[in-house]
């Protein structure tokens, strides 16, 4: 099965550019292991938040919002997804992930959707 592991900070965290710089090599680093492991799907970092549009539809009418869908105390700052066995071997995986020391990895299994035949 495979699972997304959502990587959310801390939207007040302040690094320095020493700390962002090993923060972006620790990820580096994970990231090619990650690989190399054969377990990882895809994985991504996103652009800030403050480049986020959120897209609403109401009543047929379209609503676009610059910046994130909610004010929140963390944001989504990128995923990884895991090919995994288990929930467990999922969960060992988000531990792994660089982010969990300062934030929360949120860790969901991806529903498989069936490719209707006649598509």
């Amino acid at each position: 099965m495979q699972y997304m592991c959502l990587i959310y900070a801390p939207v007040d965290m302040k690094l320095s550019d020493a700390e962002g710089a090993a923060l972006y090599q620790e990820f580096g680093t994970f990231t090619a292991a990650a690989r190399a492991s054969g377990k990882m799907v895809a994985g991504e970092p996103l652009q800030p938040i403050s480049d986020a549009t959120t897209v609403r539809v109401r009543d047929g009418k379209r609503s676009i919002t610059d910046g994130p869908f909610a004010e929140t105390k963390e944001f989504l700052g990128g995923f990884y997804i895991f090919d995994c066995d288990t929930l467990d071997e999922a969960i060992d995986w988000a531990a792994k992930i660089p982010g969990a020391k300062y934030g929360s990895i949120e860790v969901r299994p991806i529903m498989p959707i069936p490719v209707p035949h006649n598509a």
